[in-house]
């Protein structure tokens, strides 16, 4: 495997964990208050542009990698408003 194919699998895997924590802990306390609602609407529109991107480039780290995000980030919007 290239060096470049690894450090975009770690890239990868590091920035698809990154709300992995925030979905935790909202999903544990039922509390959202400083959540900005326009960071995530921002950020999930860019995780699903880099999603068409991976797929016009046929490149399956940036599918599956910003997939994942686009997935996390959106249930962080689903449960913001669900415990808002």
């Amino acid at each position: 495997m290239q060096t470049v194919t690894i450090i975009g699998l770690i890239a990868s895997i590091c920035t698809g964990t990154s709300m992995l924590p925030q979905l935790i802990k909202i999903l544990k306390e039922k509390k959202v208050e400083d959540i900005s609602f326009l960071m995530l609407g921002i950020l999930t529109a860019g995780l699903g542009m880099w999603v068409v991107y991976g797929c016009m480039q046929n490149d399956y780290i940036i599918i599956i990698s910003n997939g994942f995000s686009f997935v996390l980030a959106s249930l962080i919007i689903i449960f913001s408003i669900r415990y808002k």
